[in-house]
């Protein structure tokens, strides 16, 4: 694969009622709006075909659309509330295209609009990882987490039981990591989802899943403290400045 097909859709979601930062896709980081950032990583892609973004929001629209995204129709409320799924979401969107405009996509790149820092190069490696294995369903991002799950813990009628067990370890909690099994934690860079994965299994993942191991730190934007990081590394790349993607705190008990 080598050049832009619109069997392969970039969907952004972005609704209008986000909490940790209010009014956050809309939000100027760095003198752009937050959407601006994903939609420019979907068109600068070498692959992706098509890019749509899914709103309920009209200021949203107008400020995808000025960044170069369609807006073909307006999310329903219902599919744009504090628990909304994403299934939801992406099924919305690909009922209308295919009732509307006769349009089914292989395969649905999911760009959330809180990664404003990404590597296009590692987009398309993720949509070329997917297209080469036909029979799966989905692939997902994934990193290595700076904490191992198997050393977490609940709380259960005021006191501590561990979070997971390892079969044949009596306390997993108390091994050095090295001795528990290597788990990854998905990050939200690029995931990407078959068509069919969302309509005929009703699922964003399916029973076949791709990992696509990301090395790079995560710059999300989700809570106000994490907006001055993002922005000072956005102007080093706008001034084509050097940015180191090396991934903090890996590997740490």
């Amino acid at each position: 694969m080598s050049t832009k097909d619109r069997n392969i859709l970039a969907l952004i979601p972005a609704r209008g009622g986000s909490k940790g930062i209010p009014r956050k896709n809309v939000r100027l980081i760095a003198g752009r709006p937050l959407i601006a950032y994903s939609i420019e990583h979907a068109l600068k892609s070498s692959l992706i075909g098509r890019v749509i973004v899914s709103t309920d929001d009209e200021e949203i629209a107008a400020a995808a659309r000025a960044a170069g995204a369609e807006v073909p129709f307006m999310r329903p409320a219902e599919f744009a509330q504090d628990l909304s799924p994403d299934l939801d979401v992406f099924r919305h969107a690909l009922q209308w295209l295919r009732e509307r405009e006769n349009y089914l996509p292989e395969m649905v790149v999911h760009l959330r609009p809180t990664g404003p820092v990404r590597r296009i190069e590692l987009i398309d490696d993720a949509v070329r990882r997917l297209a080469a294995a036909p029979k799966a369903d989905a692939l997902r991002s994934v990193s290595v987490p700076s904490q191992t799950p198997y050393k977490m813990w609940r709380i259960e009628n005021g006191l501590l039981k561990p979070l997971l067990a390892v079969p044949g370890v009596k306390e997993p909690h108390s091994m050095p990591r090295q001795m528990l099994p290597e788990v990854y934690w998905q990050n939200g860079y690029v995931d990407i989802v078959r068509a069919r994965t969302v309509l005929e299994k009703n699922s964003m993942t399916g029973d076949t899943i791709l990992p696509f191991i990301v090395t790079d730190h995560i710059y999300e934007l989700d809570y106000e403290e994490s907006i001055p990081g993002v922005e000072a590394v956005l102007k080093k790349l706008a001034r084509g400045e050097p940015v180191s993607f090396t991934q903090a705190h890996r590997h740490s008990v």
